[in-house]
């Protein structure tokens, strides 16, 4: 029987399902960088002005500002940290619901809210949501999709990120008034409850039906998925082949297969596997490399670190990184099956490694144009390979039954580290210029070392 090569019409809408989460942590990194000065005000003895019943502005400080702002790491922490038991439990399809309504309360009661108390509740819980969606989405697309779009398709959950990313962007030029800035907040609400409401139209993976043993429903969802003539999953050798962990030791077929009716593991099991202990590394290195190479401290900061050179052009700047960002993410889906996992990230690791010296440089120089080329070519590296490499690469290097648990561990340290790099990177440039405007380049000399240090890790951990 000749394997699936793409979906159904209805496979397609499954996916664009799936990558609502992936949307939502994107639009909801970037929703409050807009908003902060229609968001904030600085009241203190008086009433904000009323909208609809609602205060127009939410006295707070600057330091207010950024706990409410990163609270949403730590619900993205705690969100991918407890992932692997949400999918194990609710399955893939159960777990995508649970974020949704996750993310559907929590932008509704940010968007209602009129004290800071409530705005710290609905950000937590959209950053639940989100730690729960950037584990869930990668998982679930390579389940369910076909052998031959398998890396492809990977690629999918990080343009869904960079569409969210822009999106709000786009959105806060608009809306970042008094009177409106709530709608962006409804909006992600109203996408979310959408998606909550469709899924019973949605079917389960395929993979996790046939690790619980729930053959007929595995055999319904692979027919409505990849069309009628196509009887079970992964039933043909280069399909099966395509799920063998890049990672394992030789195991002989008989294990692999049987690893689909093995209990999914859970964290602690997984730490203490031996086995699993390459692919578990593999992961975790993946992870931190994309946040060790800075790229969200220029996503929060483009327009403080060019603000001094471009006063005026800063945030147009920022929405055109935001743009390019979103159009070299394309590449790696035609790229990543005939380039390869592991050369992809090397050329997107070697440009972005320019990229930061060449920034450096310029800011260090006081060339305006320079720098502002180099950031644009960092984010442009980072966004064929740094960014949807790791997210692809997940679901490959591991079996079925220990995917979900890597996953959790993986995330959960990719949003540590992002909230520790947005967290020093200011205090840390400034500390390294040592009060010289015309040192503020040396912090990306630091985030260039620490990257060039985690690739070639990586590239020793990854055989694929």
């Amino acid at each position: 029987m000749e394997g699936a090569h793409t979906f159904t019409k209805y496979g397609w809408l499954v996916c664009l399902w799936v990558l609502t989460v992936s949307f939502q942590y994107g639009y909801h990194t970037s929703a409050l960088n807009q908003l902060q000065a229609v968001l904030t005000c600085k009241i203190i003895d008086e009433t904000a002005p009323m909208y609809y019943g609602l205060p127009t502005c939410i006295p707070m400080s600057d330091a207010t500002f950024s706990v409410v702002t990163s609270i949403y790491t730590v619900g993205g922490f705690f969100g991918s940290l407890t992932a692997n038991i949400a999918m194990d439990r609710y399955g893939r399809k159960g777990a995508s619901r649970l974020s949704a309504a996750l993310a559907a309360v929590g932008s509704a009661v940010f968007g209602l809210s009129a004290s800071v108390g409530p705005l710290i509740l609905g950000r937590f819980l959209v950053g639940l949501a989100a730690g729960l969606g950037i584990c869930i989405c990668p998982i679930y697309l390579s389940e369910i999709a076909p052998a031959k779009i398998k890396g492809n398709l990977g690629v999918l959950t990080q343009l869904a990120i960079v569409i969210g990313i822009m999106v709000t962007q786009g959105m806060g030029f608009g809306l970042a008034t008094p009177r409106q800035w709530r709608l962006v907040l409804f909006i992600s609400s109203g996408i979310s409850m959408f998606q909550y409401f469709m899924s019973p139209f949605v079917v389960e993976s395929p993979s996790y039906l046939n690790r619980k043993g729930l053959v007929d429903q595995q055999k319904l969802a692979i027919r409505r998925l990849w069309g009628e003539n196509h009887g079970i999953s992964r039933t043909d050798p280069e399909e099966r082949d395509s799920e063998e962990p890049l990672l394992s030791d030789g195991d002989s077929a008989t294990e692999r297969r049987s690893t689909g009716r093995q209990s999914a593991l859970t964290i602690p099991q997984l730490f203490a596997s031996t086995e699993l202990r390459r692919p578990l590394l593999t992961i975790i290195v993946a992870m931190m490399s994309q946040q060790i190479s800075g790229v969200n401290a220029v996503l929060y900061y483009s327009n403080d670190i060019l603000s001094k050179s471009l006063p005026e052009l800063a945030p147009y700047v920022s929405l055109a990184i935001t743009i390019v960002n979103f159009f070299m993410t394309f590449p790696p889906i035609f790229l990543i099956e005939r380039v390869g996992r592991k050369q992809l990230i090397q050329l997107s690791v070697a440009g972005a490694l320019l990229s930061h010296l060449a920034v450096g440089y310029g800011l260090n120089s006081g060339l305006v144009t320079l720098s502002s080329i180099a950031i644009t070519a960092f984010v442009m590296s980072f966004a064929f390979g740094l960014g949807p490499i790791p997210f692809v690469i997940i679901p490959e290097v591991a079996p079925p039954h220990a995917v979900s648990a890597i996953s959790s561990v993986g995330l959960s340290l990719n949003w540590t580290v992002n909230f520790i790099v947005g967290l020093i990177f200011l205090p840390l440039r400034n500390f390294l210029a040592n009060g010289d405007p015309m040192k503020e380049g040396r912090v990306f000399y630091l985030f260039a070392s620490a990257l060039f240090c985690s690739t070639l890790l990586f590239s020793k951990l990854y055989r694929g």
